[in-house]
This record gives C-alpha cells, structure tokens and sequence, in this order.
C-alpha cells in the first residue's frame, strides 16, 4: 500500500514563471493537465477484478479446502462469490483462476516461455481488499503526479515501474508460488516524487519537510512489505524503476526558487542546470543496464534465491507470529 499523504508532500514550494514569461499573465502558476489516465487506470483494474471473479465461478468449481468449504457470500453474489475466506482472506479469487488469467510465475515465465505474464499481473488482484488498498493509493498518488507532468510521462512511468517490479519479484519468486498486483508500479511513482524532489530540488521552499515525509512514507510501506504474502520484491523493483524514471522524465528548467516577489523579470525562459544534466545521463545508464542484467538472469533460469541467501529477509522476516514458506 502507499499512503494518500506522500501526493502533498512535493507540491509546496514550486516556483511561479514572471509575469513577463509566457502568454499567462501575472497569475499564471505551471500547467495543470487534466487527470483521465489514473481514472482510466483505475477503472480498467475493476473491470479486470470483475472477471477475475466470473471466471472463478466458486459455486460451480468450489474451493481447494474440500466440499465442505463454502463460498463466501455465495447467496448474494451467485457466480460472483469469494472463495472461502480460510483460502483467500482477501475476499478473492482461488489461485488457480489468478495462475489462469496470468499471473506471475517464475516457471511458466523461465521454462514456458511466458513472459506476457510479467505485464499481465500488474492488472490483476489478488482480492477485493487488495483491489481498494491499491486503487485508493493510485487515487491519492496518481491524480495529483498526472496533474503536474501529464498523462503520458506518468503512463510511461507507471507501465515501466510494474514490468520492473514484475520482473525483480520473477527472479526471486519461488517456483511455487505467484505474484499479482498493481503495487511495483505504485511504488514507482512513490520513487519518481522522490526523485523529482532531488532532481527539481532548487525550486522548493520547504525542502527538509517535503523529503522527510516522503522517506517517512516510502520507509513505511516497505516495512509492510516484509509481512508474509506481501512481495517486496514487486515492491523494491517498482521504486527502484520509478525512482530512475523520475530522473529522466521529470526534471524541470528553473531559475532556482524565490519568494514570488523576487522572481526576476526577465524574457529569458528558465533553463535546465548542470546537475540535472548530469543526474539525467546517470539515471537512464542505471535504468537500462539494470533491466538487461536482471532478464539475462531471469531467462537464463537464474533463481535470485540461490545466489542470494539473505535477499529472502527482504521479503519476509520470520517471527513467533507468522512463518514465511506457508
């Protein structure tokens, strides 16, 4: 999950062009764009959820736990009901329909020759509760992002984010298990706002406030991350993409920032600086020779897992309460 608060954070302090600048007028802030992407987005996961559930069909194809498992909210829901919550807490489908509608598994991706299944789980859930915490999070993280940038740099970013977070949790997904959900490209934009935050840093007022609660949030989710079930692989991958993708799509030209009254007027636009140059010409090198090195592994059958011991402790750590191979 990512928290609502992290879509604030980045937003004071940004700096207003002078009145002599563009065709605006004294008034004039950056251009807003009008949000219909991350609603589409959202939309287009129910819909996807719906025919999880249809396809699932509990009543006519039952539950792994026996006969005498019952579906749940059958009599409301007919065709549509969960399977038993002993099975799926989340009030979803069973694991077979989410292996049947495409989710991730590092064997039918390695020795199937599946990898369509490294896109197509970043569209499906797990269950209804999954389904309302990421939706919710998209709402509160994506509309404002697509308000600031535009539909197609957060497109890109949110597409690229998930297949990167599909593609860390593939190398380290166990043969026996499955992944699903939109969380990798979720925490994608969590880490492109905290790169624009480094990238743009000179045009914020309130700069120590801004990043410690993005940290504060970021350092929150992944921490959840490390209960069982929860595939923090998806989640790191994600942020890692995001945060790189952030360097190359969202830098800003600026004059630095100022309080408004001393903005100077000037007809010569705003201009990118050398570190952005710099931060830019890094984070694509990062980006590009990280997804090539991690799908050589993946599609040469390599299991992080093997060469990674201590890696597992990022997913889950074992405690009294909970074990982390069930």
């Amino acid at each position: 999950m990512a928290s609502g608060g992290a879509a604030k954070a980045p937003g004071a302090g940004y700096y207003q062009y002078p009145a002599s600048y563009g065709a605006g007028g004294a008034g004039d802030e950056e251009r807003r764009w009008w949000p219909w992407l991350v609603p589409t987005v959202l939309v287009a996961c129910i819909a996807v959820f719906a025919a999880e559930m249809f396809v699932n069909d509990c009543p006519r194809h039952g539950s792994a736990l026996g006969a005498g498992a019952g579906c749940f909210a059958e009599g409301f829901l007919r065709r549509f009901a969960f399977q038993p919550l002993r099975e799926n807490p989340l009030l979803g489908p069973s694991s077979v329909t989410l292996q049947k509608m495409g989710a991730l598994n590092w064997a039918k991706v390695v020795h199937e020759h599946q990898g369509w299944r490294l896109i197509s789980c970043i569209w499906l859930h797990a269950g209804l509760v999954h389904l309302v915490v990421n939706m919710l999070s998209l709402l509160f993280i994506g509309i404002r992002l697509e308000q600031q940038f535009g539909f197609v740099r957060i497109g890109v970013i949110y597409l690229i984010s998930g297949f990167g977070g599909s593609v860390l949790s593939a190398l380290f997904l166990r043969s026996n298990y499955i992944s699903v959900g939109a969380s990798g490209a979720l925490f994608g934009l969590l880490g492109s706002m905290l790169s624009e935050l480094i990238m743009n840093w000179t045009i914020y007022s309130n700069k120590a406030a801004a990043i410690i609660t993005l940290l504060f949030i970021i350092a929150i989710n992944l921490a959840i991350g490390i209960l069982p079930h929860a595939d923090n692989f998806a989640h790191i991958g994600g942020f890692a993409s995001g945060f790189l993708l952030g360097f190359v799509l969202l830098a800003r030209p600026q004059f630095g920032w100022m309080e408004r009254n001393e903005l100077p007027q000037t007809n010569q636009p705003p201009k990118y600086k050398l570190y952005q140059y710099v931060l830019w010409v890094a984070a694509l090198i990062l980006l590009v020779v990280g997804f090539v090195i991690i799908l050589v592994m993946l599609f040469k059958g390599k299991n992080g897992n093997d060469s990674c011991h201590w890696c597992q402790y990022l997913n889950c750590v074992p405690t009294s309460r909970w074990k982390c191979n069930t």
